[in-house]
């Protein structure tokens, strides 16, 4: 099995937990975790900011300088509206109560200065889109983009529908070369309608000495380190992916860090 495949863990709470050092990286990390009616998942970094995206179901959202109330999400992730999410800055705790059974995922990366404010993102805030035509066309929903406030993270998700490719034509943001590409580190989260299914997904570089093809299943999590990765959707099923991406360039503090990714977006996912 490819070590950049990360299966489901066998656990009712912790589906998926991966840190920079798990995934032998520098700056993203992601969690996904089912929380039923009642239980509680609370977190804090002075190192790390965080964007905690409600991928289904209904929860209280609250940090230690925020309270902001219940938030009632849809129901499953391939529900076509957008989701909930909540956006924390270091040096702030946060904390979810699930009103009903929840899927939440916890994306993080590296902050300096811990700037920006927390706040609830929703569909106001959140800008969509529909991105290639005939077998690679795609849905795009812009969770935290580059014009948005924070310091490194990079949110996004696609659904792509039955026989489709996505993140396609292949593309790749492994190098610090704006404005034509810039290095990040990018993590993608399947979800397939029917669950039973998967989709292939290929990472791979120019030179070849990184070739995979990797065959994903539902809930599991696909790394990209560096070079191309399109992801092939087979004809009877549907495809969700939630991507996380921070790396080096995002940190720097002059130009403006947001300014420095403007230029990438458009060609990804």
């Amino acid at each position: 099995m490819s070590s950049l495949l990360k299966l489901p863990n066998n656990d009712k709470f912790t589906i998926q937990k991966i840190t920079p050092l798990d995934a032998n990286w520098n700056y993203v990390g992601f969690e996904v975790y089912d929380l039923h009616e009642g239980q509680k998942l609370k977190d804090k970094s002075n190192q790390r900011e965080f964007c905690i995206v409600l991928l289904s179901g209904t929860a209280y959202f609250s940090t230690s300088k925020n309270d902001f109330g219940i938030m009632k999400g849809r129901s499953n992730v391939f529900e076509k509206i957008p989701p909930i999410a909540m956006y924390v800055p270091k040096d702030e705790a946060w904390e979810i109560l699930a009103k009903e059974n929840c899927e939440i995922a916890v994306c993080t990366a590296p902050s300096v200065k811990g700037k920006y404010n927390s706040r609830v993102i929703n569909h106001a805030n959140m800008s969509q889109e529909v991105r290639g035509e005939g077998s690679n066309k795609r849905f795009i929903c812009n969770i935290l983009p580059e014009n948005k406030d924070a310091e490194s993270l990079l949110v996004v998700e696609v659904i792509t529908p039955s026989g489709n490719w996505s993140s396609y034509p292949p593309h790749k943001h492994d190098k610090d070369n704006l404005p034509f590409e810039s290095q990040l580190e990018e993590t993608y989260y399947h979800r397939i309608n029917p669950s039973q299914g998967y989709v292939m997904q290929r990472v791979y570089n120019e030179s070849k000495t990184l070739d995979e093809n990797i065959s994903a299943t539902d809930r599991s999590v696909v790394l990209v380190p560096e070079g191309y990765h399109p992801v092939g959707v087979p004809h009877g099923y549907e495809s969700y992916y939630l991507n996380v991406m921070a790396g080096p360039c995002l940190l720097y503090t002059s130009p403006s860090p947001r300014d420095r990714t403007r230029s990438r977006m458009p060609s990804s996912a």
